[in-house]
């Protein structure tokens, strides 16, 4: 069945459009100065959404425990700092317009607090409509005005999803620019330093525009689901988009489904493994409570996680396709070369890689790194690896 978040966006994609195309509607936004980059988000974010997992069904309580694991389980140190609530938080407004969280959360500060306290820091979800695809209140009209709320309970993130705005003007790049340009510039004048997250499918080539907003990242696909088609179709297609990504304007495929159950263990170490080689933002959608062992040393493979949180941030290219394998370099910060052999295929299958095709400055390797069994493989043999369907090995390379 699709989930309840697709049949929203579904909804919302589909009844706005047809309203405006039949009636001829040429409302526009009121124009908005771009927004300077905001300096923030240098690496790409890390940290933990509640939507794949629990949708509208989330909790303050939910929401500690997820602090409470990443506090104690090691994510915390391996990078995952962001607790970020999606959407179905929001309540009513008062009668001076701020917005409310309803009765799941209570006191969003002190949940803030809580989750600050364990050294995280803390997003939330809006959306530039009067109502969140979910059908919760928005931030139209209120964008200031949230804005110093965010600030004041203390959040740190704010993912701001287009889906609802189509209620109020029609689907035009103009529109989506302006409605994103007016939030980023309430961030800049909130009185604190939240990174801005925008979601909205891709559309119009926002990679291209979307540093004009204030953001440091923006969703260039649609919703990601825990199935393999779905997660590699997001991943490959960002290599085409290679020249928008870099440190503090980030492209994102959406988040982690790695734990979730819809996948094979291979199948989560190639989107943890795609995911850290573009690099993307690496936000987990498990419920980090009751994760198996398998799940943890996936999302906890700090030697991938260095590779996404490389500080050149130069995003990963593709080598060369051969057969169901497809393998891709990234050239990182230190010099050295990370290689991606993915199997697409639905067998095992052997890959092979010269070292004389990555370079003169890597014909002859002084140390190569698998990065999955953690342990250095002879440089003086050409990699050869056993691929199983829909796997992954990833190695990085140390030029001689």
């Amino acid at each position: 069945m699709p989930s309840f978040h697709r049949l929203a966006l579904l909804a919302c994609l589909a009844l706005p459009i047809a309203g405006h195309a039949a009636h001829g509607d040429d409302r526009s936004v009121p124009f908005e100065q771009p927004v300077p980059a905001s300096g923030l988000a240098a690496l790409p974010p890390m940290g933990w959404n509640s939507w794949n997992h629990f949708a509208g069904k989330v909790t303050a309580a939910d929401v500690r425990g997820m602090a409470d694991a990443m506090a104690t389980n090691g994510m915390r140190e391996a990078g995952y700092v962001y607790v970020n609530v999606d959407d179905t938080w929001e309540g009513e407004r008062d009668a001076d317009g701020n917005i409310q969280p309803n009765t799941k959360f209570g006191d969003m500060k002190a949940l803030a607090d809580y989750v600050h306290a364990k050294g995280l820091k803390f997003g939330l979800y809006s959306s530039p409509g009067a109502k969140t695809c979910a059908g919760f209140a928005g931030s139209f009209g209120h964008e200031k005005q949230d804005a110093r709320t965010y600030a004041a309970w203390g959040v740190d993130f704010l993912k701001y999803d287009y889906c609802g705005a189509r209620d109020q003007y029609p689907v035009t790049q103009a529109n989506q620019e302006a409605l994103f340009r007016r939030m980023g510039a309430a961030l800049r004048d909130a009185g604190r330093p939240i990174v801005y997250s925008l979601s909205q499918s891709g559309e119009f080539d926002i990679w291209t525009w979307g540093p004009k907003t204030g953001a440091s990242l923006w969703r260039t696909t649609p919703d990601i689901s825990d199935r393999w088609e779905s997660m590699i179709d997001r991943g490959f297609r960002q290599l085409d988009l290679a020249a928008w990504s870099g440190p503090g304007h980030w492209n994102d495929p959406d988040m982690l489904e790695i734990g979730n159950g819809g996948m094979t263990d291979d199948e989560y170490r190639t989107q943890m493994s795609l995911w850290s080689m573009l690099p993307a933002p690496l936000l987990a959608g498990n419920d980090l409570r009751t994760m198996d062992a398998a799940t943890r040393d996936i999302l906890l493979n700090r030697e991938l996680i260095a590779v996404d949180q490389d500080p050149a941030g130069r995003p990963a290219k593709r080598l060369r396709q051969e057969g169901s394998i497809d393998i891709l370099v990234r050239d990182m910060g230190d010099g050295s070369m990370v290689v991606g052999l993915f199997n697409r295929g639905e067998a095992s299958a052997a890959a092979h890689l010269a070292w004389n095709e990555l370079g003169s400055r890597f014909s002859a390797p002084t140390k190569v790194r698998d990065l999955w069994r953690h342990a250095d493989v002879d440089p003086g043999k050409p990699l050869a690896p056993v691929i199983p369907r829909h796997g992954v090995a990833v190695f990085r390379i140390y030029p001689g």
